[in-house]
């Protein structure tokens, strides 16, 4: 199974003053921190999909050699476009499956996006982390959920195919991290305290 990697990066972070993307933690910008965690074999590429101020978010992220870079030129219309811009990259090089993961969520243990890869190379339709009885990312899908990531509405986005499609969704053991979104000035100083 050929496996890549899709991660959400092109919003204009509006709470937080400018792109999530290059917010900084343990000496790296969350984009290639993402990346790097999103990466390992079975992974085949990492695609970082960029909007609002793309040619600075690439220039100044630190991206590690190998990732591949789509512009989302619709971003402002919301996440879902973003996840369309990675799936036609994913499909146009013939993956299998994607990892969805938004930029804002840099803390997910390595080990989550090993339970993540392994239920959808166990045959998974798609394969969500949770914590604590809630779900995180990255979510996993696989080529037969494509069709319906790109029909669902723009306003629930992912979150449509998973309700629509419970039968589909094999839930795996997540850490904490997998739900530790960086939304705000205030979660941010949090993450730096820590």
């Amino acid at each position: 199974m050929r496996v890549w990697s899709i991660i959400l990066a092109a919003g204009r972070g509006e709470r937080m003053g400018g792109p999530k993307a290059l917010l900084r933690v343990g000496g790296e910008s969350f984009l290639a921190r993402t990346a790097r965690l999103l990466g390992p074999p079975p992974v085949e590429r990492v695609v970082a999909v960029l909007g609002h101020e793309a040619e600075r978010v690439a220039r100044e992220a630190g991206l590690p050699d190998g990732v591949a870079v789509a512009i989302n030129a619709r971003h402002a219309e919301g996440m879902l476009t973003s996840i369309r811009a990675g799936l036609e990259a994913a499909e146009a090089a013939g993956a299998d499956a994607v990892l969805v993961h938004p930029v804002d969520h840099p803390l997910v243990e390595p080990e989550t996006v090993a339970r993540v890869l392994a239920a959808l190379l166990s045959g998974a339709v798609i394969a969500v982390p949770s914590h604590e009885g809630r779900r995180g990312h990255p979510a996993g899908f696989a080529r037969a959920a494509w069709p319906a990531l790109r029909s669902a509405p723009a306003e629930k986005g992912a979150r449509a195919v998973l309700a629509g499609h419970p039968e589909w969704v094999v839930h795996v053991e997540g850490g904490p991290g997998c739900r530790a979104g960086i939304n705000t000035p205030e979660d941010y100083r949090r993450l730096i305290k820590a």
